[in-house]
């Protein structure tokens, strides 16, 4: 993937972008920006890989339902002024695609939050919308489901079948081509294979 050529389009786009070699210099990096405040983090592989919910939370109030499960923490994430979410899929022309299930990973990217942090690993980048939707369709989508119980044929054979299974969790596409009028974003791009 063209690193450089996704960076240049996505600052194009209006985000902004921080490029790390590792992990830890991107889990630094975050600390020493989010400071004293009030942190939502939604459902996020890399976020959990990168420890952001323990080391976030030594100077902030950060709510997180994969720590502390609940409606009322996945409202009081999603109201707060700092978001961090991951991304299934970034195509080289700057766009940034998630799918979600319940709505709140997706919701906190677009609405109530005055910074949004979107985390990712280079993995994530493919050269082009079609291969992004396929790659959050048929890697992060089914890897996604492979967490949960159910009977998605997804889990059977590793690709998207759109299907209509009551115990489907994609269900929802978001597509970010720039941020949110009223919405800082900022794209933390790490050198390294996070999340799903």
């Amino acid at each position: 993937m063209n690193v450089e050529k996704a960076i240049r389009n996505l600052q194009l786009r209006g985000f902004s972008v921080r490029h790390f070699a590792t992990g830890g210099e991107a889990v630094a990096y975050l600390a020493e920006q989010i400071q004293n405040t009030t942190v939502g983090i939604g459902g996020c592989k890399t976020a959990e890989q990168l420890g952001l919910y323990e080391k976030l939370s030594e100077r902030n109030t950060v709510y997180w339902h994969w720590r502390v499960p609940g409606q009322e923490t996945l409202i009081k994430a999603n109201a707060a002024p700092v978001y961090i979410s991951g991304a299934n899929a970034i195509s080289e022309d700057g766009e940034i695609l998630n799918i979600d299930g319940r709505g709140n990973r997706l919701a906190g990217q677009v609405f109530g939050n005055k910074k949004l942090y979107i985390v990712a690993g280079v993995n994530k980048l493919c050269p082009d919308f079609e291969s992004a939707l396929r790659r959050a369709r048929n890697v992060a989508a089914v890897e996604n489901c492979k967490r949960f119980p159910g009977k998605q044929p997804c889990q059977l054979d590793g690709k998207c079948h759109d299907c209509r299974s009551a115990d489907r969790i994609c269900r929802s596409l978001l597509v970010l081509w720039a941020p949110m009028m009223d919405m800082e974003a900022e794209i933390v791009l790490i050198d390294e294979e996070l999340g799903m």
